[in-house]
């Protein structure tokens, strides 16, 4: 099964924390929260997937970001690679434009939330910049 290439984008502000969406129900992995993002079409850089669905998705748009990790993930009825990006400089007010459940929460809030599986890798990664081991 080919995995579906997803940029995600670990959204960060010194102020506000991490901001995070809760999936549309009718959605894969629906109901839970997730650091928004969405595929790479075709003919685009992750990069440029990123820039985009977070300008559809949120209304930002990406001036600063690095790579944090690349994750593939196989659930029973899909497999996912995600290209996870930190996401520490951007224009624009971080909402959700298509109506879903959205919020700034602080690091030690993320591990309480229910998270796609896909995503548990990424506060792993973020756990050990925030002790300053990465």
């Amino acid at each position: 099964m080919k995995p579906v290439w997803v940029a995600v984008g670990v959204i960060y502000d010194p102020k506000q924390g991490y901001f995070i969406c809760r999936r549309a129900t009718h959605q894969h992995q629906g109901g839970k929260w997730e650091f928004p993002g969405g595929k790479v079409e075709l003919e685009e850089t992750v990069q440029q997937a990123l820039q985009r669905e977070l300008q559809e998705e949120i209304g930002i748009n990406v001036t600063t970001a690095e790579p944090l990790l690349v994750i593939e993930h196989n659930y029973s009825d899909k497999s996912v690679k995600l290209d996870v990006w930190l996401v520490t400089e951007f224009t624009g007010k971080a909402q959700s434009l298509e109506g879903l459940e959205n919020r700034w929460v602080q690091f030690n809030e993320l591990s309480q939330l229910d998270f796609p599986d896909a995503n548990r890798p990424i506060i792993a990664v973020l756990s050990k910049r925030t002790e300053g081991l990465i």
